[in-house]
């Protein structure tokens, strides 16, 4: 960002927090074949400053998975207040289930994804029989019982430093299937079961294939040590379950000298 000729305008960085229901989209990033996330705020963005801008996000989600505080960035030469640009860009991604919750100046070497030293995925569970109606979408239906106490004990088998290939899409990008996850952490209440997952990073995939594998656990399918041998395998092929895109939603990002966004 800045100047990069002596008559170029000067941009200003404006970090945004997005909330979204990804539904509608083929997923956060901009897609070829459908509808995204990034474009819609892209091309509100234009309609209100006239710019192209390029939407910077300090993670992806795929087709169907929801976020409650994505935290993104982009780079605005018009001189437009924070709140009026934050209160304008809502009006024109009207009625897409996209909205704005807050709209801050960062300095130029902030960036959304590069500054970003942790993220955090919850994921919902609703064990019943009955169909699901208000959470038609934003849940995974689990009808069997579940025992959330074994799936959390051995969730902790995840817990650290590893090599996560197992639980890794086989189109992930990352340069390194090593990642450390902070935490795993599972509980229920009344018939809703939710997973935390927190990391640095995660890699593609990963929290999806976490959370189909502890799945397993809990309906006694799998047991603590086949959990820890599909880790150990570091191979795609031992992946029990891949948890659908519904139930999962990117809940916080965290920046040094900032709470959770």
């Amino acid at each position: 960002m800045g100047n990069s000729g002596r008559d170029s305008p000067r941009l200003t960085r404006f970090a945004l927090t997005l909330e979204f229901d990804g539904g509608p989209f083929m997923g956060l990033q901009r897609q070829a074949h459908g509808p995204s996330v990034q474009q819609a705020v892209e091309e509100a963005a234009k309609a209100v400053t006239g710019e192209k801008v390029t939407l910077h996000t300090c993670g992806r989600t795929d087709a169907g998975v929801h976020a409650l505080a994505m935290r993104v960035h982009i780079d605005i030469a018009r001189e437009i207040a924070p709140f009026r640009l934050m209160e304008a860009l809502n009006a024109w991604l009207r009625p897409q289930p996209i909205a704005v919750l807050a709209c801050e100046v960062k300095p130029d070497d902030w960036h959304a994804r590069f500054s970003c030293i942790g993220r955090s995925y919850r994921y919902r569970i609703v064990n019943r029989r009955a169909p699901l109606t208000v959470d038609a979408g934003h849940a995974w239906q689990v009808k069997q019982p579940l025992d959330a106490a074994a799936m959390h004990r051995a969730a902790q088998v995840l817990v650290g430093n590893h090599d996560f290939t197992t639980f890794r899409s086989t189109n992930c990008q990352a340069q390194s299937p090593v990642k450390t996850l902070d935490r795993l952490e599972v509980t229920r209440d009344g018939e809703e079961i939710t997973i935390i997952a927190e990391a640095r990073s995660f890699l593609h995939h990963q929290v999806r294939s976490m959370v189909g594998c502890v799945v397993l656990v809990g309906l006694g399918r799998w047991s603590e040590a086949q959990l820890a041998a599909a880790l150990a395998a570091r191979d795609r092929q031992q992946l029990g379950l891949n948890a659908p895109p519904d139930g999962l939603y990117f809940t916080a990002a965290k920046y040094d000298g900032e709470g959770e966004n």
